[in-house]
């Protein structure tokens, strides 16, 4: 069965800090079975704090005007493949993966977005909870300014992250097989999808109950145009989706869905198939070809597309500040 993370279980406790406010863009949605898996936090409010002050209530009803919906925008920080290790001075190609994420994070904090991404492998090779350590350690001044969505790959570790990630003060209620989260905003809905199958292993597969969960929340939706973020290249390959074409299948009849972004091959590029746009998102913590950057994108979603700059840090760094814009058909 899926699990949700609800983002009203996982903000960390921090009676210190300000609370939510009715300004808040995004929220997650409500769980089809509720999960203490920490895929989003943040710390700008305590749990309690957050509950009380209804700002979930507020934001579900709080929706802009039609007028305001088609001017507005989501503004998110994107990021993949960080591979943070426990140590520090851990290298790839002459990389460092720690000091490449360190180095993005005040990149990050100097664009303001409302909400940041990982998607997936955000560990460096098999999960272990030292890397994880790390990596919360390099997040906390970004986790203090917005919500930090992290997803998983091949080479993360499923309880290992829990374990790091997890508030002290929550329920260890039982992680079950997948996690999807879903932030929503008036001009945009993002999902994000699990595709971790075993750690180490190149494969990913989203899976009958995952897929099972996508159809029917498909059916369901209003008019929003909907992006959703894989880990997964979704290719035909041994080390790609295993259920890229029934993926497919599932997202073929909805027109609003619009985009996937996706990352795993340290490659930045853009396809498109079926009527979707195909992201391809470069990796934070190394390439595997000295043709592709390093580094991460400044995102901004609005009705009728969304607007991506490269922020290369390394590598390939001949597009740095480009803005490449596209439009949903």
């Amino acid at each position: 069965m899926l699990a949700f993370a609800l983002l009203t279980q996982i903000f960390w406790n921090r009676a210190d800090l300000p609370k939510v406010t009715e300004n808040s863009a995004c929220l997650l949605s409500t769980p089809l079975h509720l999960g203490a898996m920490p895929t989003l936090w943040n710390t700008q409010s305590s749990r309690r704090n957050f509950i009380e002050s209804g700002v979930l209530t507020t934001v579900l009803m709080g929706i802009p005007g039609a007028q305001a919906q088609e001017e507005s925008s989501f503004h998110l920080a994107l990021l993949s493949d960080t591979h943070i290790p426990a140590d520090r001075s851990n290298e790839y190609r002459g990389f460092r993966p720690w000091e490449n994420l360190k180095r993005v994070i005040p990149e990050v904090l100097a664009v303001k977005p409302e909400s940041a991404l990982i998607n997936g492998d955000a560990a460096r090779l098999t999960g272990e909870v030292e890397d994880y350590r790390e990596l919360k350690k390099l997040l906390e001044p970004l986790a203090a300014h917005c919500p930090v969505s992290i997803g998983l790959g091949n080479h993360d570790h499923r309880d290992n992250f829990q374990q790091v990630m997890q508030p002290a003060t929550e329920s260890k209620a039982a992680i079950e097989d997948k996690h999807v989260v879903v932030m929503e905003h008036p001009s945009v809905r993002i999902v994000q999808l699990d595709s971790l199958l075993y750690v180490d292993k190149v494969a990913g597969l989203l899976g009958q109950d995952q897929r099972a969960w996508l159809e029917q929340f498909l059916k369901e939706a209003d008019d929003r145009p909907i992006v959703f973020f894989v880990h997964h290249t979704l290719g035909e390959g041994d080390g790609d989706l295993l259920d890229t074409d029934r993926f497919f299948q599932i997202l073929k009849p909805h027109r609003q869905v619009k985009a996937i972004f996706y990352g795993h091959s340290h490659v930045y590029e853009y396809g498109f198939r079926e009527g979707k746009h195909l992201i391809n998102l470069p990796a934070v913590g190394y390439n595997f070809s000295d043709a592709q950057p390093v580094g991460w994108l400044d995102a901004r979603f609005h009705r009728k597309g969304v607007d991506l700059t490269l922020h290369a840090t390394g590598g390939n760094k001949a597009n740095d500040g480009r803005t490449t814009s596209l439009k949903w058909g």
